[in-house]
């Protein structure tokens, strides 16, 4: 009985649940989604109270914000990335941060929306509401504005008081981690934006599976750790949600703790609305890639023409997908001398291993280099400095985040590849 207790799994997208055997031999659960997100909240409470500073990494301009941001919200930002969503804004736009804390994204957003716009920052904890709601009047001063256009309501993640098809742009900094049901979140996600609308979020994501005493730590939780799903449960469940073109914007290396690395996450995708067709019949695949799959499942050969129907078409004419394909009525093949037709070959010379791991971070579910590696989205594969300078090219580097697992020095002793020039 006990074995089995201590040996229980959990549900990965929801950690709900630590069971233990009391003194009466009851089995009563020690932790659940509640008291995860209470004891989330009543950390980040006290470290907006006492000015504690949080642990995720942030890059905010405070320069530049603190011309018209006051600096107890500064304060208390916490996040894990700027968010580069906001690059996209445009005036009159409605923009949603979900754990909109002190205010900090909102009130950039407010600048960029300015006075047609609407902004809707939503958070789980008085103390940060109530910062943000006693300085959005001074921040509208600040900017010019004849009145705020940002407001902020107390909810949750996983059901936010928004109504459907509100938002043209979600953005989130370091919080959907905090939340214990992940995919609730993405769904909710997906119900508020309007149709054509797109979301920018930055997280906390690992390279593997997060182990159960971490999950169980409470404290872990308000670091951005317990929390943390792998790259491919994060983006599956946005995909699942029904998003589309799910693609990194940036990624940096954050905390390594037991052999587990932990990055900073910016991904965006699209919610799509219903296709419709525009003479466009077929994509020709540029490269760099050999061959790649598609999120709805289909493959693509590099310089090979191949039919498209108006959904698939709208997905790979999104941007980053477009500036890979040609797009045509008619079939148009590319052979390896025509300029659009792209490849990274590697070098012909010996390869060293030094404990480089790639990760495929969209917009393709599966990609193929010239070495037949195959890449599957979020998946962790070693790679030798070969492959590792083709990762680091132009064409590549945007689409794949680079780990290293090696604890200490390696040897770096040279192999010999394949003779046939296949890569190790």
């Amino acid at each position: 009985m006990l074995i089995n207790l201590m040996t229980m799994k959990v549900d990965r997208a929801r950690p709900a649940l630590l069971y233990k055997l009391t003194p009466d031999g009851t089995v009563r659960p020690t932790m659940s989604n509640d008291s995860i997100t209470q004891q989330v909240s009543e950390r980040y409470a006290r470290a907006a109270a006492t000015g504690e500073q949080m642990c995720c990494p942030t890059g905010y301009n405070f320069n530049a914000l603190k011309t018209f941001i006051p600096d107890e919200v500064l304060k208390i930002s916490y996040g894990c990335g700027t968010p580069a969503g906001l690059a996209s804004v445009k005036a009159g736009e409605t923009v949603l941060d979900i754990g909109s804390g002190g205010g900090i994204d909102c009130f950039e957003a407010a600048r960029l929306v300015g006075p047609s716009g609407h902004v809707i920052g939503i958070d789980m904890t008085d103390t940060m509401l109530e910062i943000a709601r006693r300085y959005a009047p001074l921040v509208a001063k600040n900017l010019g504005h004849p009145k705020p256009v940002t407001e902020f309501r107390k909810g949750m993640a996983n059901a936010m008081p928004v109504a459907d098809g509100t938002a043209d742009l979600i953005i989130s900094n370091c919080v959907i981690n905090l939340a214990p049901d992940k995919r609730k979140v993405f769904r909710e996600m997906f119900r508020v934006l309007k149709p054509s609308g797109r979301f920018t979020i930055s997280d906390i994501v690992s390279d593997q599976t997060v182990p159960q005493y971490l999950i169980h730590d409470t404290k872990k939780w308000g670091d951005c750790l317990s929390g943390a799903l792998t790259v491919t449960d994060y983006v599956g469940g946005l995909c699942e949600a029904g998003f589309l073109g799910v693609h990194q914007i940036k990624c940096i290396p954050w905390q390594t703790i037991d052999g587990i690395h932990f990055l900073s996450l910016t991904l965006t995708g699209y919610k799509l609305p219903a296709p419709s067709a525009n003479g466009v019949r077929h994509a020709t695949l540029r490269g760099p890639f050999s061959w790649v799959v598609d999120e709805l499942g289909q493959t693509f050969q590099r310089g090979v023409p191949k039919s498209v129907d108006a959904r698939t078409l709208q997905v790979l004419q999104q941007p980053p997908l477009a500036s890979h394909f040609i797009f045509s009525e008619t079939p148009t093949p590319l052979a390896s001398s025509d300029s659009r037709y792209e490849a990274v070959l590697p070098e012909q010379a010996s390869c060293v291993w030094s404990g480089h791991y790639a990760l495929l971070t969209g917009p393709f579910v599966e990609v193929c280099d010239d070495d037949q590696h195959r890449y599957r989205r979020g998946e962790p594969l070693e790679i030798c400095s070969k492959t590792l300078k083709v990762l680091d090219s132009d064409a590549y580097r945007p689409h794949f985040t680079i780990i290293n697992r090696a604890g200490g020095s390696v040897s770096d002793s040279a192999v010999s590849c394949d003779p046939n020039g296949s890569c190790c």
